[in-house]
């Protein structure tokens, strides 16, 4: 039993607990000190601080998938590259701002260190390029053009470049297999914009600003199935932008491989043909104007007659897609957007548009007999067809005398037409139209797929024009105000057509519908538009909306979307007719039609040839030439502007397209092992177990022609010979309308 008092006891136990409080107050005094500290006197300090940390995400591109022809030969690919990067984050660590590792690393790669500098430095509103348009914590490229000994010097001497990592990396390669280009089918990348960018912040695969993107072709058109799924790494970091750590991390996803259609060495064959066609009617003159022809542009489209699948188009003039390869210079950009070049960015398979000439006749064949004319009646091919004080001619002025309309599309008689779409003018009402008016030869125009788009997987097609009353009134709508400005009764040749054209510029007047019916005057259509309308002919009058992309193959080959042919509609005429105007353009080939001089040789009873010539007038310019093809198998149209004739300019090299898919020689004979594609190719290539394709190889194409088993070629003809030699060319002295 303790002998403290208990007084002092309790006095003892006070103390402590006084100490206590104290002590406990004096800590929440001390911690409200500090609140007060952080929260009100420097709370808008570290308010501050505190928004400057956060999670900055970096973007992995994926690598984008190829894009093969029908054999998987690669048309756009990728190659490695040695890519030099330096890491911003780990400059700004250094004293100098990692300037003298940039000037080291210029040294060693053969380049200013301002240039250098340059391009690592940010973008914003007052810098100039070039700079670095991306996120800061992404490394930035400084050039993907490194050799092997760069790259080794760099690597071996990692302590003098800190930073700066030179990494193999993969870059879109346009292969050009057997100099195909493609070019204006394939398109090109360019930069992403921040337009783009800013579209794409909610979606699953988010953009670098240093990003590439389809603009073009193909790669437009099929941007989302190539590109994949870009890889995100997330990382925390503090407001002076070091790293905390990373949050994430999603890998990337290369993207889908694209299958087309198109055949590498059929298109090495139409570009090569076409060029040709081009260069040697350059040398040829007019007739009428006496000066040289100009064969500013042409296009020329292969197409399964069947399908509406493209095996091949190409377009002149043409480019090197490689160019936008790791962005494109000013200087090049200029000359492929200038007039002086003709814009080769264009494709003038879907985007050339000129009047049709003969090549017209079967939409207007097929109106007549729709208004009730009979294929095999018969009807006037006069020398020459008047309208008041007006003369449409024929053809170098002859005649023929009463003629079907199938012996029409031989001889290309254009006063037959004229008859024809001048008496339905005058059916319709004249310039006081009908209520109940047919208008069959327009109606069939669109009901041909004329004056609208054909539906292609490639972006920009344009819809060409059927220039009927509805045209006519919108056109005047438009124009009139302009007209009755400059328009003078009794002026010059100009301001008396303003002037006629501001009173009535919106009256179909029958001199229209003259012209309209052998596709002259307003009308303009597009190769695409004319092969599909004849492949429809030679398939028995199905309308396909043409396709290039086959088939989109995931990376692993595991999944394959086929894209299968799609018809869109039908001819607008019976089954006989489509016979009749079959028969009608196989008499264009075989003796007394105007493409028999064309095809001289040809096995017509293995591989019946159906054609059709067309020479087409353009205001202020030389003719354009127009040649519409088909087989069972193959449509071939090809269009050469300022060219001439049909088939004086076109017609060589369309032939000889067809012996390399077919193997033929001059006279005719077949070898199928020269035969590049004599039937279509139905089956898609052959897909690995890794996804991988295994593309054969492509010999170049031998321009030389195909010489009779046992005969020797000519010495003169171990070159390429333009199509004006001998026996190949000559186009008939022409007058006045021609086909």
């Amino acid at each position: 039993m303790s002998n403290i008092p208990e007084t002092g006891r309790t006095q003892r136990v006070q103390i402590r607990l006084i100490v206590i409080q104290v002590l406990v107050f004096s800590l929440l005094l001390t911690l409200g000190g500090r609140l007060w500290y952080l929260q009100i006197r420097n709370g808008e300090e570290y308010t501050t601080k505190a928004a400057g940390n956060g999670v900055q995400q970096v973007v992995q591109p994926a690598v984008r998938g190829s894009i093969l022809d029908a054999r998987g030969v690669p048309l756009a690919d990728n190659e490695t590259r040695l890519v030099v990067s330096a890491s911003r984050t780990e400059l700004l660590k250094m004293k100098d701002d990692g300037v003298g590792v940039l000037t080291r690393l210029a040294e060693v790669l053969d380049m200013k260190p301002e240039d250098v500098r340059d391009k690592v430095r940010l973008c914003d509103s007052k810098t100039p390029q070039p700079c670095w348009n991306g996120s800061p914590y992404q490394p930035i490229p400084v050039t993907d053009e490194a050799t092997t000994q760069q790259a080794l010097q760099i690597r071996e001497r990692a302590e003098d470049f800190p930073g700066i990592t030179a990494e193999p990396t993969a870059v879109r390669r346009y292969a050009a297999p057997g100099k195909a280009k493609t070019a204006q089918v394939l398109g090109y990348l360019s930069p992403v914009t921040d337009e783009e960018i800013q579209k794409a912040l909610d979606g699953p695969s988010p953009y670098l600003r240093s990003d590439q993107v389809g603009r073009s072709g193909l790669e437009r058109t099929y941007d989302k199935e190539l590109r994949g799924k870009a890889g995100v790494t997330r990382y925390e970091v503090d407001n002076l932008g070091r790293v905390m750590g990373e949050a994430e991390n999603d890998p990337a996803v290369p993207g889908s491989n694209l299958i087309t259609s198109l055949d590498a060495r059929v298109q090495a064959v139409a570009e090569y043909e076409l060029a040709q066609a081009m260069k040697t009617v350059r040398q040829e003159t007019d007739k009428i104007t006496g000066r040289k022809y100009e064969a500013d542009s042409g296009a020329v489209v292969v197409m399964e007659s069947r399908t509406g699948r493209i095996v091949s188009m190409a377009s002149q003039p043409d480019y090197d897609p490689n160019d936008w390869v790791g962005g494109i210079s000013g200087k090049q950009y200029a000359k492929l957007t200038s007039k002086k070049s003709n814009y080769p960015l264009l494709n003038r398979g879907i985007q050339g548009q000129a009047p049709a000439g003969s090549v017209f006749k079967i939409v207007s064949a097929s109106a007549a007999v729709r208004a009730g004319y009979p294929f095999d009646g018969r009807y006037d091919c006069s020398s020459s067809y008047s309208l008041g004080s007006q003369t449409f001619a024929n053809f170098e002025s002859k005649g023929h005398g009463p003629i079907t309309l199938g012996d029409a599309l031989k001889y290309s008689c254009n006063t037959v037409f004229y008859r024809l779409g001048h008496q339905e003018w005058s059916r319709d009402g004249g310039i006081k139209p009908r209520k109940d008016a047919k208008n069959w030869f327009y109606t069939t125009a669109r009901d041909f797929g004329l004056g609208s788009e054909t539906g292609i997987d490639l972006p920009n097609e344009v819809k060409g024009r059927i220039p009927d009353r509805d045209w006519k009134q919108n056109f005047w709508n438009a124009n009139k105000d302009a007209w009755c400005k400059e328009g003078k009764k009794g002026g010059t040749y100009v301001q008396q057509i303003a002037y006629e054209n501001c009173l009535e510029g919106n009256q179909l007047k029958a001199y229209d519908s003259i012209n309209y019916s052998i596709g002259q005057g307003d009308v303009l259509v597009t190769p695409i538009q004319m092969a599909t309308a004849y492949a429809a002919i030679s398939n028995g009058g199905t309308l396909h909306a043409p396709t290039i992309g086959k088939a989109v193959v995931s990376p692993d080959g595991r999944t394959v979307q086929e894209i299968k042919p799609k018809a869109q509609g039908k001819l607008p005429v019976d089954a006989k007719t489509v016979k009749d105007l079959d028969k009608g353009l196989r008499a264009v080939v075989e003796p007394g039609g105007t493409a028999a001089w064309r095809f001289g040789g040809w096995p017509q009873d293995k591989i019946p040839m159906r054609a059709k010539t067309g020479t087409a007038q353009v205001y202020g310019k030389q003719t354009t030439s127009w040649f519409a093809t088909y087989t069972d198998d193959y449509t071939i149209v090809m269009t050469i502007s300022q060219g001439g004739t049909g088939s004086g300019a076109s017609g060589p090299a369309v032939r000889k397209i067809y012996d390399a898919l077919y193997g033929l020689d001059e006279q005719g004979n077949q070898d199928l092992k020269r035969a590049l594609l004599p039937k279509p190719q139905t089956k898609l290539p052959k897909i690995q177990p890794d996804g991988s394709i295994h593309a054969p190889k492509i010999k170049p194409y031998d321009p030389r022609p195909v010489q009779p088993e046992g005969e020797q070629a000519d010495p003169e003809f171990l070159v390429p010979q333009p199509a004006g030699q001998p026996g190949l060319t000559g186009s008939p002295a022409t007058t006045g309308r021609r086909p």
